[in-house]
This record gives structure tokens, C-alpha cells and sequence, in this order.
């Protein structure tokens, strides 16, 4: 360990904001386990522009009391900056992940140290009542405990301004200088102040469900198929409650649930992961819809702002829909309906992220709808919501990471809403005789057959970030001239801002703000994007080609052409 860690390691030893069970876990790591002892101390856990996320346990790197209380105070002390003769207050929630009451008890007593009114949820939220509560109570910002759908080793603290969005710039790069400001816990107020503690609940649920309602276009046939079959789990989640119940005032009945992960736990124990992009998280819910013949099944992580779905085919077995189809599906199905219902007019818009289908561009712009790109993260949708609020109105956006959000009463993807979207969409097929995975044949009969598939490379530790690093640096440095027999014609570095055409030389400037992405785009508009993830260890690639359907009939054999035209792509950047 560096001589400047090794410093760190005697403030933390000495320290009288330091439990004494805190400092004999700490001299146990030194006299066992040296290299656990570096792993906890060689950095300090980043507060990033979306706040903490990481592995708990004692250490300046890990997930605890004290990193938590350092980060809170930061906030607190910015918080404080920004509104000097104005009442503060503050929102948090938690989904069930080990330790979240813990930390949100922490995060709540700094924050009423520092003079700022906390509510806090009488028991486990999704983010999106979080969001939702934040604008609702009219608060200076939220805070989320959760660290999504990671590990359960896991936890996180993803923190929120009063625009019910997550931090943006400038507030984002702000807190951290004020967190970086925090030298030590010794410098973190710790005892509540319980008087500015108040707890909510019910009542907000309540208002929540009432909203929800207002997205619905077609209340009609949500009546009529009001006993449809939809299976849904929570993956051991926040939405264990919340979701079924937002899905009966909505319309929906016949709420079939997956019992085993219908109950909150932190161990997440019947998956490997809470993540409902992986199909082992689905097998239970598939399980339940075959038994039940349910139209569809869904499933949310814990946190309940993303969703996996699967719908019915017409010989019983289910498809799964990944984000970029299901984004695509509610963005054609909102449309549609509002199309029909001549509710569309100049002024309506919706975004998607540099990394989400282009398909989403193609519908808006076949119903000669504003369409908009953002970076990667759900916040950049909020943010450019705020901005053009009263020049244009949101519609929906979406992100190929299973996030969805329809209306602008909430300002991050809520999987609670999708899941009611998805069950009227559901309806909205059924009534032409048709099931979800018909209509997606539908549009790419219309607008083109899109392809698209995600890989994730993980790279652990001190090597693993410098090899990601490596890796970035030499997809800039060694562009191809080609690849999967096209031209590659542009590229875009939003980390230098800059793009490139690379057959005349010509660069422009891209007007979004500074993030480790490139992209190739190829002649025949193919995307290649290459991205490291801002929350885990790893580099993400996308991948996202696009052919002509000429009938229905080529639908099979289209998708198994383009699904080999992206093996030949990964095998060229050997992931």
C-alpha cells in the first residue's frame, strides 16, 4: 500500500468517528489479509455523478457507515450552499438489499444534523415513487439505497435533485468536489435530530397510483381484457407490493405472482443475480406463465425501474423482449394511439440514449414526432425533459437497459409504469388477434428489422481498470478501415467530443457532455459502440444492425442473417 493510503489507513485507526468493532476488523485485515486490506483502502469509493455504488464492508473503498456519512455530508453541505435562506428537505427510500435501512438511517440522521427535514419511507420503495416523491413534496433532492440489480454483495446510494432526476451537470460534478471536501469522518455530523425525521407512506403510494392512471390512451380495452392473465415477479424486489397493487388501479385484475421471489430479500436467494436483462433471473416467471398459459410475464429487479417481459406466442411457449424491443413496442403503441386519437401535434417528443435502437428515431419520426438523443443514463432523458419543458411535451423515452418512462410526473424509468404500459399494449394486440411479439413483426415490417445485442466484458480490480482503459484508448487510436465487409464512415468520441468522417476528414463537434464512448457507424448504418460501464467493472459492447423486411414471410430467416452479420462483428473485436 502507497505511503498516502498507508496515511489514510492511521486517520481511519485513530479516529474517534470510528466504532472500536470497526478498527478490530480493520487490525484483523492487517495481520491476515493484507490484499483484502488494499482492496478496501488502496482508493476511496468514488462518488460518481450518480453517487456511490460498491461492495460493503469496513474500508475507504466499500459500501458503510462512514463512506455513506461522508458522502451525505457533502451533500448536505452543497445542499445548504445552494439555498442559504430557504427551507431544505430531503426524500429517501431503500429497496431490501442488506444493510439499506442501515445506511438510510445513516443518511437520514447526517442530513437532519446539517438542519435539513428528511422524510423517509416507512418501508422498502421502487426508485421511481422515490423520483416521484422528490417532485411530489416539492424537496431540494432524494436519495436512493440501492445498488440495482448487482450482486448482493452490493449496495448503492443514488442521489436525486428537485427536479426528481438524478444529478446532472453542473449539481453532479458539484457534490463531488464537496464530498471530495470530506477528509475524514470525523468531519461527518452523525447524530440525528430526530425532530426533522418524518416517515411517509400509504398516502404517497396513493398519489402515485392515481398518476399511473393518467398514462393509459386506451382505458377501454384495459377494461375488457381487465382479467388477463399477466404473471409477475419481483425478483425478492421493492415491487413485491407496490407493482400489483399499481397494476389493479390501473385495470388490470389478474395479478399471477412468482411466490418464492414475491418476498424482499437482500440474499436475493432463488437468482444469481436480480437482473432481469439475464434470462436465469426469468426461469421462475416463465415457469409460472407456462403453468398458468399467462399472455405475459414480467419481472423487475430490485429496485423496480427495469423490467424483463415475455410474451406468448401462438403454440404456448414465450418469447423474452429485450429493452430495445420493448422501448420500441410502447414508443409505436403511444404513438399509434395517439395518432388515432389526433393527440399529436409538433410539440410532443420523445428521447432515447446514444446506445438505444435507432428504430425509436425511425417511429417518432414516421409520426413526425421531435426525437432526441442523450447520453447513456436515464437522467440525461430527465434533464432534457426539464429543459424543454413548455417548449415541447415528453412523450416517452426509453434505453436499451430495460428502462422505460411514459408522462413527466417522474423523472427516472419506472418499471411500475411499464409493466401497466406493457399489460395494455398486451390488450391492444389481443384485440387485432394478435400477441406482442406480432406487433413487434409489425413494426419491423414498417420501419426496418433492427438487431441489436450487448456484450459485457468484466475486468476486476487495479489491472482491470487500467486494461478497460487500455482497451478504450486503442479503439480510438486503431479505428478500422472496415468491418463485416462495410466501410466504417463515421465515428463519434464523446469523450474528445468530436465526430469524425472518415472518408473526407471532416470533424465536427458533438454537443453532449464529455463521456468514455466511441462509435463506429458503418456504410450500410450499422453501430458498433463501445462503452465502459460508470457503475461496474466492466466495458460494454453494443452492437446494432438493420435490414429490409419485404413481407412477413422473411421475418425467420432475416433475423438469422442479421444475428450472423453480428457474430462476424464480435469475432473482428474478439468479445
Amino acid at each position: 500500500m502507497n505511503t498516502l493510503r498507508t496515511e489514510v489507513l492511521k486517520i481511519w485507526l485513530n479516529s474517534s468517528a470510528i466504532e472500536d468493532k470497526d478498527k478490530k476488523e480493520i487490525r484483523q485485515m492487517m495481520a491476515k489479509s493484507p490484499e483484502q486490506l488494499e482492496d478496501a483502502f488502496y482508493t476511496d469509493l468514488e462518488f460518481g455523478t450518480g453517487g456511490l455504488r460498491g461492495v460493503m464492508g469496513i474500508g475507504t473503498n466499500r459500501m458503510n457507515k462512514y463512506t455513506v456519512g461522508m458522502a451525505t455530508q457533502g451533500l448536505a453541505n452543497y445542499i445548504i450552499s445552494q439555498f442559504p435562506n430557504e427551507s431544505k428537505s430531503v426524500v429517501i427510500a431503500r429497496d431490501p438489499r442488506n444493510n439499506s435501512q442501515y445506511f438510510c438511517d445513516v443518511a437520514a440522521g447526517v442530513l437532519s444534523a446539517n438542519g435539513i427535514r428528511v422524510y423517509v419511507f416507512d418501508d422498502i420503495r421502487p426508485t421511481p415513487e422515490l423520483s416521484f416523491a422528490v417532485r411530489e413534496l416539492k424537496c431540494t433532492g432524494g436519495i436512493m439505497i440501492t445498488a440495482s440489480h448487482n450482486p448482493k454483495e452490493y449496495n448503492g446510494y443514488k442521489v436525486y435533485w428537485n427536479d426528481g432526476g438524478q444529478l446532472v451537470p453542473p449539481h453532479d460534478s458539484n457534490v463531488i468536489n464537496e464530498v471530495k471536501k470530506i477528509s475524514s469522518p470525523a468531519d461527518v455530523k452523525f447524530k440525528p435530530v430526530n425532530n426533522l425525521i418524518s416517515v411517509i407512506g400509504s398516502e404517497m403510494d396513493e398519489l402515485y397510483f392515481e398518476k399511473l392512471k393518467t398514462v393509459s390512451l386506451n382505458p377501454e380495452l384495459v377494461k375488457k381484457y381487465s382479467n388477463m392473465k399477466i404473471v409477475y415477479s419481483a425478483l425478492h424486489g421493492t415491487g413485491y407490493k407496490i407493482l400489483p397493487m399499481a397494476m389493479k388501479r390501473f385495470g388490470f385484475q389478474n395479478i399471477i405472482e412468482v411466490p418464492p421471489q414475491n418476498i424482499p430479500d437482500g440474499n436475493f436467494p432463488t437468482v444469481i443475480s436480480p437482473n432481469p436483462e439475464e434470462k436465469a433471473g426469468l426461469q421462475l416467471s416463465l415457469e409460472k406463465a407456462t403453468e398458468t398459459k399467462a399472455e405475459i410475464f414480467m419481472a423487475t429487479d430490485p429496485d423496480a425501474d427495469r423490467i424483463g417481459v415475455g410474451s406468448r406466442l401462438e403454440d404456448g411457449s414465450y418469447e423474452l423482449l429485450n429493452g430495445n424491443q420493448t422501448a420500441a413496442i410502447l414508443t409505436y403503441y403511444l404513438l399509434h394511439s395517439m395518432h388515432e386519437k389526433g393527440l399529436l401535434n409538433d410539440k410532443k417528443m420523445i428521447i432515447k440514449t446514444i446506445v438505444t435502437t435507432d428504430l425509436l428515431s425511425d417511429i417518432a419520426r414516421a409520426y413526425d414526432v421531435k426525437h432526441f438523443e442523450v447520453l447513456t443514463g436515464f437522467k440525461y432523458i430527465a434533464d432534457l425533459i426539464r429543459v424543454y419543458e413548455g417548449k415541447y411535451e415528453y412523450i416517452c423515452g426509453g434505453e436499451e437497459s430495460y428502462g422505460f418512462l411514459a408522462g413527466d410526473f417522474i423523472r427516472d424509468k419506472d418499471a411500475v409504469m411499464t409493466a401497466c404500459l406493457v399489460a395494455e399494449a398486451t390488450a391492444w394486440a389481443a384485440s387485432q388477434g394478435k400477441n406482442l411479439s406480432a406487433v413487434l413483426k409489425d413494426i419491423a415490417l414498417k420501419f426496418g428489422l433492427y438487431r441489436e445485442t450487448l456484450v459485457s466484458l468484466t475486468k476486476k480490480g487495479i489491472s482491470g481498470m487500467k486494461e478497460i482503459a487500455a482497451m478504450m484508448e486503442g479503439f480510438r487510436a486503431n479505428i478500422p478501415q472496415s468491418m463485416g465487409g462495410h466501410k466504417v464512415v463515421k465515428t463519434y468520441d464523446y469523450k474528445e467530443q468530436i465526430t469524425t468522417d472518415m472518408l473526407s476528414g471532416v470533424q465536427t463537434k458533438i454537443d453532449l457532455p464529455v463521456s468514455n464512448v466511441i462509435q463506429y457507424i458503418l456504410d450500410d448504418g450499422s453501430k458498433i459502440t463501445m462503452r465502459p460501464s460508470g457503475t461496474e467493472p466492466k466495458i460494454k459492447f453494443y452492437f446494432s444492425v438493420k435490414g429490409v423486411l419485404n413481407s412477413l414471410d422473411e421475418y425467420d430467416a432475416k433475423c438469422i442473417q442479421l444475428d450472423e452479420y453480428i457474430a462476424q462483428l464480435k469475432r473482428e473485436l474478439n468479445v
